[in-house]
């Protein structure tokens, strides 16, 4: 099968969270079973023109109201030479720092033209190398234009084969912007309504890509199920229900090269659910980077997150409203945190650490530290708001340590719940999102460390067991994709 990845961001070349880690681990996949593949992505600042070959001659794209000329590049993934990965070069768009955004920026006010002319490049593209796709894949709003495009516009004249799959990687980000800027978008007007871009009076790209898409699918099941409700459709749960049969939920695998700990070099010692031996190193490690009392009898509880609300910070740090201060004042505990995100967050955390010696962070984000906080605590904290699938709770499993997550989304998926008769499961697991909630839970891991050894023991090589296979997962799209065609 052709199949042609649309996306703004893929590793190793842009990131700007889990999206990028999925479009190429499931490309991969697909190409390493044989299927063949291509993404193309925005040849981003950043990305570096003499590390690429450039295809001969300009390409043509029709977005805005004027024809766009563009250069385009083209290499190889690292790892799986089958797959190649094509990148549209226009300065205009895409020479500057940021994907999305900058911090005095935070969402262009071009994006919707950047966008479009990804979307539309993508055809160009495929007419450009002589090469048309039996389905294109269009990953989160920045990609949905694809699919719009190619129901409207493209399928009449040379992809008249090609099928429409939409995943939703966080329904949160749906690229809304102004009625005035659907002439960016290179479409006639009577395609503002006609293809289901209107929205409040304005444009939405995720919605035109959910309702001209052959199938719809989102990175879990249970999120599948949420996002068709009012409280977790962030408006389009309606459109979403309505095209209930074509939504599939097919949770994310795990990059087990990259996150294994018996052979991650980022981390001090390596070990595996047969020889534990070295996670107390990385325990003792990670207690002296963060200036901790090197202790292996207290608990570790670790957060890798951005600081955004989606993350259930302000249950987890808000002043005199989240958890924490009282979590690590009444508990014997020690808490580590590493990531970035609001201002008011950031500068709390740095308040507490300096009223808390058992509380330490770090601000930003270092990739070497985010796996050492994996392999080093004994708990690891997610009291997500929703959660499409999650990947820091997969990681956590995988390297031992027990994920503390609210029931929702992947995180209900993947991790199974503490029952403290039998010892099973794999993590501890609340419903309500408040502090208080939160606070309790830890409470019971923290009980459980203490006076059930044996059960902790049995559930981190519980952990350390599950599979996440993102073989299992390239099936089930193939599942669709043919389902996709038969739509079609």
């Amino acid at each position: 099968m052709k199949i042609l990845m649309v996306s703004s961001e893929a590793v190793p070349y842009a990131k700007t969270g889990g999206l990028a880690d999925a479009v190429s681990a499931l490309a991969i996949t697909l190409s390493n079973m044989g299927h063949d593949v291509k993404i193309v992505i925005p040849r981003y600042y950043k990305i570096d023109r003499s590390q690429l070959l450039q295809l001969q001659g300009p390409m043509g794209v029709p977005a805005g109201q004027v024809e766009a000329w563009t250069a385009v590049y083209k290499t190889t993934m690292p790892g799986c030479d089958k797959l190649e990965v094509y990148f549209i070069d226009h300065e205009g768009c895409f020479g500057r720092d940021g994907i999305y955004g900058v911090p005095g920026e935070t969402d262009f006010h071009d994006n919707p033209y950047r966008f479009a002319l990804l979307c539309h490049g993508a055809f160009q593209l495929c007419r450009k190398i002589g090469w048309y796709p039996d389905i294109i894949h269009a990953h989160d709003w920045s990609a949905a234009l694809a699919l719009s495009l190619l129901k409207h516009v493209y399928r009449w004249q040379d992809f008249g084969g090609t099928a429409g799959v939409i995943s939703i990687h966080n329904l949160g980000y749906q690229g809304q912007y102004s009625k005035d800027s659907f002439p960016a978008l290179g479409m006639d007007w009577g395609l503002y309504y006609g293809a289901s871009i209107e929205h409040d009076g304005g444009i939405n790209f995720l919605q035109t890509g959910i309702a001209s898409a052959e199938m719809v699918t989102t990175v879990s099941p249970t999120y599948a199920e949420e996002i068709k409700t009012a409280e977790g459709g962030f408006g389009m749960d309606g459109l979403l229900r309505a095209r209930g049969d074509a939504v599939r939920g097919i949770l994310n695998g795990c990059d087990t090269k990259a996150w294994n700990p018996e052979i991650d070099k980022k981390i001090p010692a390596t070990y595996s659910a047969k020889n534990m031996k070295g996670k107390a190193i990385c325990k003792a490690e990670l207690q002296k980077r963060f200036g901790l009392e090197q202790n292996p009898d207290i608990p570790v509880f670790g957060v890798v997150t951005r600081l955004a609300d989606q993350k259930g910070i302000a249950e987890l740090f808000a002043p005199s409203y989240g958890c924490l201060y009282s979590l690590c004042a009444n508990m014997n505990i020690q808490f580590v945190v590493l990531g970035s995100g609001e201002a008011w967050c950031e500068n709390e955390i740095n308040v507490l650490q300096s009223k808390l010696p058992n509380f330490r962070a770090y601000i930003g984000y270092n990739d070497e530290l985010s796996h050492l906080i994996e392999a080093g605590s004994d708990f690891f904290v997610m009291p997500s708001h929703y959660e499409p699938c999650g990947l820091n709770q997969i990681y956590s499993m995988i390297y031992g340590t027990l994920p503390i997550v609210r029931r929702t989304g992947g995180l209900a998926d993947t991790v199974q719940n503490y029952n403290e008769s039998t010892g099973e499961g794999t993590g501890f697991m609340f419903d309500a999102i408040t502090p208080s909630a939160l606070y309790n839970t830890v409470g019971w891991a923290v009980y459980a460390y203490y006076n059930k050894k044996d059960h902790i023991k049995a559930m981190r090589l519980r952990g350390m067991k599950s599979v996440f296979s993102w073989e299992d997962a390239a099936k089930k799209y193939l599942e669709v994709y043919d389902e996709a065609l038969r739509r079609k």
